[in-house]
């Protein structure tokens, strides 16, 4: 897979097929951040409020939709709401990884309704490339542009399956629907898996787990910092209980802010401001 990570987004939003990658690439360069939030919150007062204080630090919003214990319309409109006034996008971390028919009915309807307020989404290739066609058709039926896919790639839990042949096929299922899946979720750049990569693929790549203060848990998560994650290929860093678990989240919010895009600047040879 080419990479193109030595490139400024402003550079890569220019000609990028993916009118969601192109707005993604614009929100970081005017907010002066890579930072994904990845926002486990489990009542909607309390995602709302971290939403809104780490809105301006941050080019993602990340959820996990189904944890919230009240979770209603009110939800979902606030997310919106929230969206729009601080300029960030919405990921919603569903992992999709069932039969094309049942994705599709998961994503636009039910009780969570992704489609309608979730810009991004993820899943998993195991079931084979159904589970992106069926996302894709709904973007399409409903003739919207700000809908993207990224595909989990990779893992950071310990003892992952997903390596080796698993990540080559997310790969090669990500080219066959290059309107639609936007990059990937991987512990880094994913060059060197195809041998008929071309200049004009330009796939994003989000690492997760990464955090400035602790290297894992203990339910076998392992961290990297946003230097070692940038330096590896990442584009967007996701970060959760290290910024929304702080004593002073918006102190830190910012930090991780400054450290992401510090990172991303050295990697593209500009001095970081």
């Amino acid at each position: 897979m080419a990479s193109k990570s030595h490139l400024s987004f402003a550079e890569r939003a220019v000609n990028h097929p993916s009118p969601l990658t192109r707005r993604l690439f614009e929100i970081a360069e005017q907010k002066s951040t890579n930072i994904v939030l990845s926002a486990d919150l489990t009542s909607t007062a309390e995602l709302l409020k971290i939403a809104d204080d780490l809105g301006p630090y941050i080019a993602v919003l990340k959820t996990h939709i189904d944890i919230i214990d009240d979770f209603s319309r009110k939800t979902t409109d606030g997310l919106v709401e929230l969206s729009k006034k601080h300029n960030f996008l919405i990921f919603e971390d569903r992992k999709f990884i069932d039969i094309g028919n049942t994705v599709q009915k998961q994503y636009r309807g039910g009780a969570l309704r992704i489609h309608e307020w979730a810009h991004i989404v993820n899943a998993a290739v195991l079931p084979g490339p159904g589970v992106i066609q069926a996302l894709e058709e709904t973007i399409k039926t409903h003739n919207v542009t700000d809908r993207g896919v990224l595909i989990l790639a990779e893992m950071t839990s310990k003892g992952s399956l997903a390596v080796g042949s698993y990540t080559e096929a997310s790969v090669a299922i990500a080219k066959q629907y290059p309107s639609t899946v936007m990059g990937f979720v991987c512990t880094k750049a994913l060059s060197g898996l195809s041998s008929d990569a071309t200049d004009e693929e330009d796939f994003v790549v989000f690492t997760t787990g990464v955090n400035m203060a602790s290297k894992g848990d203990a339910l076998g998560q392992q961290y990297q910092t946003p230097t070692t994650a940038m330096a590896g290929g990442s584009d967007f860093l996701i970060a959760g209980r290290g910024i929304y678990a702080n004593n002073d989240p918006v102190k830190a919010a910012e930090a991780y802010r400054k450290a992401g895009w510090d990172a991303y600047q050295d990697r593209i040879g500009k001095k970081a401001e």
